[in-house]
């Protein structure tokens, strides 16, 4: 599904906050999941990412904020899922603490690996630690035809992903139930005013599935689309193309109110590397602290201060929240609708 905008006609006061949009607040539901963003560390350096990561960048986790966030873990049975991201979140401070402190407590682990950390030096054991730990591994791997992803990621990245799949595959990913392997599909970032939502999720996993086994013979179980929201190394390089705004015009033409229901945003707490708290990762990245009812910012240490995880009423949005409601609506597992609202 593809819109063409101009690029030059449309200003930021054209864009309906996103709250006006709803026909109600957006609040938050019980907290079941923490995502926690271990630092901007990361080998690759993504035209995509929102993160902003590379091999330059420096900060990460602290070992005062990673025993409180294991606190955390401990204290809270209601978390079921720990979700780890980054960066390479492998690459950063307190990867294999919270990774053991959350399977102890009783929790699914998710790593959001970019798969060619395995062929880091000090990294090759990984695979076999995801497997012995039975993590969830979410991969990127932005289409499954090679010049596409070298374009997103860097040359000879596709072909170290192919290799660390089957690495996994050889460990059990995607056949042993307790080794989950699921894939990313991002759009290529918008080039030219020929905008397109994501392709629908059923179908782009299937032509995925028999690409990968056809050709290289390598499986896995899930494919997640996820949208480009206008954020980080995408929003820079949409201004640099006077896309900026209508991009998010576009996104906003194809809001799906049937999306809000199921927004991550909903039952997630997003925390940085400093412990700060947000409602979502898309949040953290632009800077919009999750907030009490008060007024005040979050912490994990105000959490644990307070002794409960359900202390946000209504989540902070902005113009970029459109990206997660547009179409069938997009979000760290993927699609949150079977049909778009077009």
């Amino acid at each position: 599904m593809t819109q063409l905008l101009p690029t030059n006609q449309l200003s930021l006061s054209e864009i309906t906050p996103f709250h006006q949009k709803l026909d109600r607040s957006l609040t938050k539901h019980e907290i079941t999941i923490l995502q926690i963003n271990l630092g901007k560390r990361c080998n690759l350096a993504c035209n995509h990412c929102h993160v902003e990561a590379s091999p330059k960048r420096t900060e990460e986790l602290s070992q005062e904020i990673c025993q409180q966030l294991i606190e955390l873990i401990e204290r809270f049975p209601q978390i079921t899922t720990v979700d780890l991201t980054g960066g390479a979140p492998e690459m950063n401070y307190g990867f294999k603490p919270l990774v053991e402190a959350a399977k102890q407590a009783g929790k699914e682990v998710i790593v959001r690996s970019n798969l060619t950390i395995f062929f880091e030096l000090g990294y090759e054991e990984l695979p076999e630690y995801f497997a012995k730990q039975q993590l969830r591994v979410i991969a990127s791997l932005p289409c499954y035809l090679e010049d596409n992803v070298n374009k997103q990621r860097g040359v000879g990245v596709y072909q170290a992903s192919i290799k660390a799949i089957a690495r996994l595959n050889e460990l059990g990913y995607g056949q042993d139930p307790n080794l989950i392997l699921d894939l990313v599909y991002n759009p290529q970032v918008p080039r030219n005013n020929n905008f397109s939502l994501t392709p629908n999720q059923v179908k782009l996993e299937q032509d995925y599935k028999q690409y990968l086994e056809t050709n290289f013979e390598i499986v896995f179980n899930h494919l997640f689309t996820i949208t480009n929201l206008p954020i980080g190394r995408v929003k820079n390089y949409l201004k640099d193309k006077h896309l900026y705004v209508p991009y998010l015009k576009f996104l906003e033409d194809y809001y799906n109110a049937n999306t809000v229901s199921y927004l991550m945003c909903r039952n997630q707490l997003s925390i940085d590397y400093l412990g700060n708290v947000y409602d979502c990762d898309f949040n953290q990245m632009e800077n919009l602290p999750a907030k009490l009812p008060n007024g005040e910012t979050l912490t994990v240490a105000k959490i644990l201060e307070k002794g409960t995880l359900d202390l946000i009423q209504e989540i902070q949005t902005a113009a970029f929240c459109y990206g997660c409601t547009a179409g069938s609506g997009s979000s760290c597992g993927g699609a949150l609708t079977a049909t778009s609202n077009q």
